[in-house]
């Protein structure tokens, strides 16, 4: 039997999901960055730089920044590390990934960039101090996989960072609906030429795991001390985890 997974509200299989994520975010490439500062009004700017605040990452520490696209956690970690630290950018689509090494090739930033599957990570265990994903784990098939294998690059005592699109406050999800489903494929449309990838963000959120119900699954894989943080009231959340 074919298995099936989520793609927004559809229901596909596991091998065709893969395909069209690839398709999302090979179309959105050029203006994701754009497209980032106008959805949130410039606040997942704000986001990322709490995300690194709280990883408690510090000099000389090694960091995996998964689905790292553009590069704008690695630009902050690298910031975090100093010289003596390493932080790898990585992520699945070569569109997005040849984006973010440009990026910090023309800013004369010289780190290891690699393109790769979470769910299949080419790293020995215990290698990294922390490990971030930011906004990419919604897109996963297999997100226990993937967090598995978060896991076992971690050194103990070593951190991941999760941050995602969650639930936000519920007085206030009629209009964030308005907003993901009317209003932000416009966007897409006017500013990226497609309407259809940004409704499937759109619907990529709403199938995403609760904060509660992310923070079981990390418990389940095997981090410890799990707990997040809701930002602008829940339409993102940190979750941060340890490896003991």
């Amino acid at each position: 039997m074919t298995k099936t997974t989520h793609f927004g509200f559809n229901t596909i299989s596991e091998t065709e999901k893969a395909r069209k994520v690839a398709s999302v975010f090979d179309s959105v490439a050029e203006r994701y960055n754009l497209m980032n500062d106008v959805m949130s009004v410039g606040l997942h700017r704000l986001w990322k730089r709490f995300a690194i605040e709280t990883s408690g990452v510090k000099k000389g520490d090694r960091v995996l920044d998964i689905a790292g696209g553009t590069a704008d956690l690695s630009t902050l970690f690298l910031k975090q590390v100093g010289k003596q630290g390493e932080v790898w950018l990585t992520d699945i689509n070569n569109s997005m990934l040849t984006i973010g090494r440009d990026r910090l090739l023309n800013a004369g930033i010289a780190t290891p960039v690699t393109q790769c599957d979470a769910e299949k990570l080419p790293f020995p265990d215990s290698y990294f101090d922390c490990v971030s994903v930011a906004f990419g784990l919604r897109n996963m098939t297999h997100k226990d996989i993937a967090l598995k294998e978060m896991l076992r690059i971690l050194r103990p005592g070593g951190s991941v960072i999760v941050l995602e699109f969650s639930k936000i406050w519920k007085p206030l999800r009629p209009l964030y609906d308005t907003y993901s489903f009317k209003i932000l494929p416009t966007m897409g449309k006017i500013i990226a030429n497609d309407a259809e990838s940004y409704r499937y963000l759109a619907e990529s959120i709403r199938v995403h795991p609760s904060q509660e119900t992310l923070k079981e699954l990390m418990e389940q894989v095997g981090f410890e001390r799990v707990e997040y943080f809701n930002l602008a009231m829940g339409i993102v959340a940190l979750h941060r985890g340890y490896k003991f």
